[in-house]
């Protein structure tokens, strides 16, 4: 009997020993796992802050690339509607000179002069060819070559296609100026609002504002190459219309008339 008290004594004594230490790594493993909690939440808050100070300068790069895109556009608008007015204004006086040879010289000259600035003050698309291609309907008309009624004609002809090429999205090639040499490139034109290019080395790019002026800016980001790569394929796919993510913005093309 004394043996079994004994024995129920022991056991108890063991079981008041063990309960606080039990209790004690339960508390110790309550706090490692509080303490790492508390550092993976710091270490998501880092990362939110950093996603969130990422998205806002991105933000703010998107903001101002849509806003010289919608500068752009609203300077070509311009353009637009000043060709279209200088169009209906040298008609009407072409239409009161009649057909009298020598009035409508200044009136073409007029007209020569005015498409000569809209054509250097926009894109540089083609530039050459088209001011070569008034130099000599200028030659002509100075020389005599061609009688003022048709050289009007041929004008009248000229100020159609410009207003053309304000309209038309497509790939085209041309010499640029690209890192102090003249390449020959593909070049995306988007109406009058952007331009972009692929040379046959692999470079690609886009036209940019410099003052009053173009040039012609290559780009290294894997992103920026991807839109255009995007952009080539779908106009060679004949995918004319459509909203493109570029790297001056995003941009949409309307369906050509």
């Amino acid at each position: 009997m004394s043996r079994f008290v004994t024995g129920v004594a022991v056991l108890s004594v063991s079981l008041t020993l063990s309960l606080p230490i039990s209790a004690q790594d339960s508390l110790d493993n309550l706090a490692a796992e509080l303490v790492r909690m508390r550092g993976e939440v710091e270490q998501l808050n880092a990362e939110l802050t950093s996603l969130s100070e990422q998205h806002r300068a991105e933000m703010n790069a998107l903001a101002a690339q849509k806003g010289d895109l919608e500068a752009t556009r609203r300077r070509e608008d311009l353009r637009i509607r000043q060709l279209e007015q200088d169009l209906a204004d040298n008609r009407e006086r072409a239409a009161q000179a009649g057909l009298a040879g020598e009035a409508l010289v200044p009136i073409a000259e007029d007209i020569i002069s005015s498409l000569q600035a809209a054509i250097e003050q926009g894109l540089p698309f083609k530039t050459d060819d088209r001011l070569n291609a008034l130099a000599e309907i200028q030659a002509q008309l100075e020389s005599g070559a061609q009688a003022p009624p048709r050289i009007i004609n041929r004008l009248w002809s000229f100020y159609e296609d410009e207003l053309r090429l304000t309209r038309e999205n497509g790939l085209y090639s041309q010499v640029i100026p690209l890192g102090g040499e003249r390449v020959l490139a593909d070049v995306a034109k988007l109406g009058t609002v952007a331009m972009y290019f692929q040379t046959r080395d692999g470079r690609m790019g886009q036209v940019a504002r410099a003052g009053e002026g173009w040039t012609f800016v290559e780009l290294e980001s894997g992103e920026d190459r991807n839109q255009i790569e995007t952009l080539f394929d779908s106009l060679k796919k004949q995918i004319r219309s459509g909203y493109f993510t570029l790297p001056n913005g995003t941009v949409a093309l309307e369906p050509q008339s």
